[in-house]
């Protein structure tokens, strides 16, 4: 029997190859990290999606005139963020959307109304209860995104595509930091070794 939990986790291992497969033949050989940034519409929980983009080197070379190379090479600010395809619960993936619907709601993690709700329909218990939803859809679309970077890995269609091993940063702009938690969980230790190895020296700086 299927779970239908599991749909939109499956959806994105079989939609991201096809996006990776897109990327311009002229920046193949470049890339030197794939970019996971997580985003969501109007600040809605309930509308996540995932840009899968690259960074290049010719973009790090541009940026390491600034000064710090390892800034330059590994923080997202740096890089490439714009034009990439998003996957997730946005009008710009019309089949992954109503997938995730299905299973946020399956799993019990869809709320109704507006976001903030601005008339104040709802009591402290309710709002207590739509911010537990709120925090726990959060955290099963970045398990998502996670989950897709391993099985890339996995699967060696990075490797297929690329013809070598890139790393996969992934990172919320809201979650300052946890992209060194995401990124670590996403990939074998060997691929983030400079990655790392820069945080690392930030935080110590």
């Amino acid at each position: 029997m299927t779970d239908r939990r599991e749909v939109f986790r499956r959806y994105l291992r079989k939609a991201a190859p096809a996006v990776l497969a897109r990327f311009p033949e002229e920046l193949r050989p470049e890339i030197y990290a794939l970019s996971f940034r997580i985003w969501r519409i109007d600040y809605d929980e309930r509308h996540p999606y995932v840009a899968i983009g690259y960074n290049t080197e010719s973009q790090y070379e541009l940026e390491k005139r600034h000064g710090d190379l390892g800034e330059a090479r590994w923080h997202y600010a740096c890089w490439l963020l714009d034009g990439f395809e998003m996957l997730g619960n946005v009008p710009e993936d019309p089949a992954g959307a109503p997938l995730y619907v299905e299973e946020v709601k399956e799993l019990g993690l869809w709320f109704d109304g507006d976001r903030d709700d601005e008339e104040g329909d709802r009591d402290a218990d309710e709002e207590g209860d739509v911010e537990a939803k709120r925090d726990l859809l959060g955290l099963h679309f970045a398990d998502a995104c996670i989950d897709l970077a391993r099985h890339l890995h996995e699967s060696g269609e990075i490797e297929r595509l690329f013809g070598r091993r890139l790393p996969v940063v992934v990172f919320d702009m809201d979650c300052p930091e946890w992209e060194i938690e995401a990124t670590e969980a996403a990939n074998p230790p060997e691929l983030i070794e400079e990655f790392l190895a820069w945080q690392r020296a930030a935080e110590e700086g």
